[in-house]
């Protein structure tokens, strides 16, 4: 898309495409519909049809869309690290090891867009999500994604940081900036407690990532206690913010008043939308996942908020957003998107993506889409995803089998077999 041999530089939403492992096996503490719906049957087919029909909108709005694709499962590697194969694993261990988590792009890696960075290149770190089990194998596959999409000299892709200190990603990173091309505050939300939960993003690997890509204006913000015990395990359960705009609950950060002093500083332009709790509660906004949502820019200049239907479903919440896009704010649309199957294991339109701030013809073009790649996707997912797993599946040779010859099915199309 350069034009004039001047680089077009655009927002790039990554969806993690929902593995044929998908399942509900409740290994994420902290999150309460995990926890909720733990032990129930899942649908892998209905879940990745409904996250490709989630990405055909962004399409038709005539932004640039792009697709992580799922990992191997089980991960042998992994349990040949603890000693261990599928076929004798104790049940836990397997159930880790057949997590889709990978599908929540927005924990794939830390993004510091080239405007930002001392060096002018695209920094990504990918998260080494120490924190639950299920997620601390994801790090080695991603990274060999983003080695692939990002090989461009435009980018520059950094390791995970070391354990002991927790990263989580782009679900505790925000950035705001006049314009997506125009130099940004990066904005490294951590957690200190979370009452009964854990605070996964621990703030010596936000400051190491900010150092690593050579960010010189970032604001390192305390996520409330209050908001991760109430079940807001990322922040971007509780804010989200694109360009100039921060759309956040009254209740996301420990001290909101000094963020937002600091953030005013930096940026005199940026634009707060902030949901006071006397209209929405943080239950009704974690619930809903309202904050979820994938706030993007339109080719017009308008700015549009997709979430999903739940938020729709909450009387309460709705009519707050109603309110809001009848007045004279930024947000102007709301785009309501079902991907029910996702949120039934924590994971809203947010969640699902890594937005990537650069030059779509830097990217390797096999990690772009448009309608026509997600049908061929579409026709792969159902065909060859298992239509329901429960718990009990898990240890089954047959559904491993069945995993493995959907994912090998889906890279040979994608002429991706390097990542077999």
């Amino acid at each position: 898309m350069s034009r004039g041999g001047k680089m077009a530089i655009v927002e790039i939403n990554f969806d993690g495409l929902i593995g044929p492992s998908h399942n509900y096996a409740g290994l994420s503490l902290g999150n309460l519909a995990s926890a909720k719906n733990a032990g129930g049957t899942a649908q892998p087919r209905a879940a990745a049809l409904q996250g490709i029909a989630k990405m055909r909108p962004n399409i038709a709005l005539g932004l640039t869309q792009g697709v992580f694709l799922p990992q191997s499962r089980p991960d042998r590697a992994w349990l040949a690290s603890l000693g261990c194969v599928p076929e004798t694993a104790p049940s836990g261990l397997l159930a880790n090891a057949l997590s889709a988590s990978s599908m929540w792009a927005a924990n794939a890696a830390t993004v510091s867009p080239a405007a930002d960075t001392e060096d002018g290149t695209c920094h990504l770190s990918v998260a080494n999500l120490v924190t639950m089990p299920h997620r601390s194998h994801e790090w080695q596959g991603t990274l060999a994604q983003l080695r692939l999409a990002f090989a461009n000299p435009a980018f520059t892709v950094h390791g995970p940081i070391p354990a002991p200190f927790g990263d989580e990603g782009a679900a505790n990173h925000m950035r705001l900036s006049a314009t997506h091309e125009a130099p940004g505050v990066e904005i490294f939300v951590y957690g200190v407690t979370g009452g009964p939960f854990p605070a996964r993003q621990h703030i010596e690997a936000s400051k190491a990532v900010a150092r690593i890509h050579g960010v010189s204006r970032a604001i390192f913000v305390q996520q409330s206690e209050e908001a991760i015990a109430a079940g807001a395990f990322h922040n971007d359960v509780v804010a989200v913010a694109n360009e100039r705009v921060l759309f956040a609950h009254e209740l996301a950060f420990a001290d909101k008043d000094g963020f937002y002093r600091d953030l005013r500083a930096l940026l005199p332009q940026v634009e707060i939308v902030e949901v006071p709790t006397a209209a929405v509660s943080l239950s009704d906004a974690i619930q809903s996942y309202l904050f979820n949502a994938q706030l993007v820019t339109l080719p017009d200049g308008g700015m549009a908020l997709i979430l999903p239907t739940e938020a729709q479903d909450n009387t309460r919440v709705w009519r707050w957003l109603s309110e809001m896009v009848a007045g004279n704010g930024p947000i102007r649309q709301l785009i309501p998107v079902d991907v029910r199957q996702s949120m039934a294991n924590g994971g809203g339109p947010a969640c699902l993506r890594l937005r990537v701030v650069c030059d779509p013809e830097t990217v390797d073009p096999r990690f772009l889409v448009d309608d026509a790649t997600l049908d061929r996707i579409e026709d792969i997912v159902a065909t060859h995803w298992p239509e329901t797993i429960d718990p009990g599946q898990l240890a089954d040779p047959q559904l491993w089998h069945q995993i493995g010859l959907a994912r090998a099915t889906l890279l040979m199309a994608l002429d991706l077999g390097e990542l077999a």
